[in-house]
C-alpha cells in the first residue's frame, strides 16, 4: 500500500465536509494555492462523490481523497469517482481487504493499541489517529511510539492551526488533518481568497 507516500505530500490534509457541489473546484483550487495539494472529501453528504468527480478533473495535480467511508461499496464509489485514496474513521479488516481489491491506497483510523496493533499485523505502516484529541492527544501518539516504531500517524479530529504544530513535532507523525484551513463561515461566505491565505499558514507550518 502506498498510502505512506500520499502522507508525504503534504503535512496538513484539509478534511471537507461540502454541501454545496459548486463550491467544490473553488474550494479546493483555493487549498491548492495555498500550498495544501492533499484533499479529503468526506462522504457526509450528498455532494460528496459529486464534489470529487469535479474536484479531480478540475485539479489534475492535487491529489484527492475521499473519506469516512463505512463499507465495502464504498470505495467503489471512491474508485470511480476517481479519488486518490481513501480514509476510514475505524479499523476493520474487510475494509482493508476491500481496499487492495480496489487498488485504492488506504487510512483506516485508529484509536487503541489494541487496534494498532491489529493493524501492525495486517501490513498496514500508516494510519490516521482519530479522533486525536479524544485518543490523548500527543500524549496518546508519544505512548504509541516506542511501542510501534514502524508505524506513523495521521492524528484528525477537533485540532486546531494552533494546536497542529505539536502534534506535528512528533516523531510517528507524517501529517495532521482538520477543517482549519478551511472553516464553514468562510465556505457560506465564499470567501476563497481568505481560505488561500489560511493554507498558506497552515502549508508553512
Amino acid at each position: 500500500m502506498a498510502i505512506e507516500n500520499v502522507l508525504k505530500l503534504a503535512r496538513v490534509i484539509p478534511v471537507l465536509t461540502i454541501e454545496d457541489v459548486e463550491d467544490a473546484v473553488p474550494l479546493c483550487s483555493a487549498l491548492a494555492e495555498g500550498g495544501l495539494p492533499v484533499l479529503e472529501i468526506t462522504l457526509r453528504t450528498p455532494a460528496a462523490i459529486p464534489s470529487v468527480e469535479m474536484a479531480v478533473k478540475a485539479l489534475p495535480d492535487a491529489t484527492i481523497g475521499v473519506g469516512t467511508l463505512l463499507d465495502e461499496t464504498d470505495f467503489a464509489k471512491a474508485r470511480d469517482a476517481g479519488a486518490k485514496f481513501a480514509v476510514s474513521p475505524g479499523l476493520n479488516m474487510d475494509l482493508v481487504a476491500a481496499s487492495v481489491v480496489e487498488e485504492i491506497d488506504y487510512l483506516p483510523g485508529i484509536q487503541t493499541s489494541s487496534e494498532a496493533m491489529s493493524a501492525y499485523r495486517s501490513g498496514l505502516r500508516a494510519l490516521k489517529f482519530f479522533p486525536a484529541k479524544a485518543a490523548g492527544g500527543t500524549y496518546g501518539l508519544a505512548q504509541l511510539a516506542p511501542l510501534y516504531p514502524g508505524l506513523v500517524f495521521c492524528p484528525t479530529g477537533g485540532i486546531s492551526l494552533d494546536e497542529a504544530p505539536a502534534y506535528l513535532d512528533q516523531p510517528n507523525v507524517a501529517c495532521v488533518g482538520g477543517s482549519f484551513a478551511s472553516p464553514n463561515d468562510l465556505v457560506t461566505a465564499r470567501d476563497w481568497t481568505a481560505i488561500t491565505e489560511l493554507a498558506r499558514h497552515a502549508a508553512a507550518l
